[in-house]
């Protein structure tokens, strides 16, 4: 397992519900941070949560936000949501997960960096404790596959890739092409979805084995070089991970 921080976490409202459910839900996260109106401050009262109380116009509030959390859950409508952090977006690997949980709690929906910025994961995560539903619409979530771009990330391994070959070879997991998966080094229990692998999915043990004709792309598990022909001869079709050692 990795030893990475837990990711910092703010949950948000900008409305007297919105700051019940919110002091709800902090109640199940103490390690959480909240952040609403000062003058609904006072119904934080007795949580141990850090409390971030604001003053003027919360738009104001969205850069700090973005800067200071890795993942932000808002008790505010979707439609406020996508307006008021649209101009502060940057990219996956940058912007932190974005999450919306509707009014009546009943639904809790990723809507930014789902798999990179692990919006999907928290998602399910504050369903579990409000009792919802999450609503995930990634690709790969959906259809219960691989997620390309962090397969192993809870076990330590990083992704060795071109970002157009982690986009190319994702493109052919989740249309359900061939893929094949071949494991030379870490752990054998990165699947850890309840369902079963999907049939377009291979595994090998080892590089040499794979007919790389009937494959449309390759996911290498490896401490092996890699080197510049291979590369190059796989063009958009590899992606490497590599354990920790």
């Amino acid at each position: 397992m990795t030893n990475e921080a837990a990711p910092r976490v703010v949950l948000v409202a900008i409305t007297k519900h919105g700051a019940q459910q919110a002091a709800g839900l902090a109640r199940q996260l103490p390690e959480a941070s909240v952040c609403v109106a000062d003058k609904f401050a006072p119904l934080m009262a007795g949580l141990p949560n850090p409390v971030r109380a604001y003053a003027g116009a919360f738009r104001d509030e969205i850069a700090a936000l973005f800067a200071d959390f890795d993942q932000v859950v808002f008790f505010v409508s979707l439609g406020a949501v996508v307006r008021l952090i649209a101009p502060h977006l940057k990219s996956k690997d940058e912007d932190p997960g974005v999450l919306v949980v509707d009014d009546a709690a009943q639904f809790v929906i990723p809507v930014l960096s789902g798999h990179v910025g692990g919006a999907n994961a928290m998602a399910e995560q504050v369903a579990s404790l409000l009792g919802a539903t999450p609503v995930l619409t990634t690709a790969s979530d959906v259809g219960k596959t691989i997620p390309v771009d962090i397969l192993g990330r809870e076990l330590g391994w990083k992704v060795e890739a071109p970002k157009i070959n982690i986009t190319r070879v994702s493109a052919h997991v989740v249309n359900g092409e061939p893929i094949a998966v071949v494991q030379e080094a870490g752990s054998a229990g990165w699947w850890t979805r309840p369902t079963p692998l999907p049939a377009n999915i291979h595994r090998f043990a080892r590089f040499d084995e794979v007919d790389l004709a009937r494959f449309k792309a390759v996911l290498w598990i490896t401490q092996a070089e890699v080197s510049a022909e291979r590369w190059s001869a796989l063009a958009e079709r590899l992606v490497v991970y590599r354990p920790p050692l």
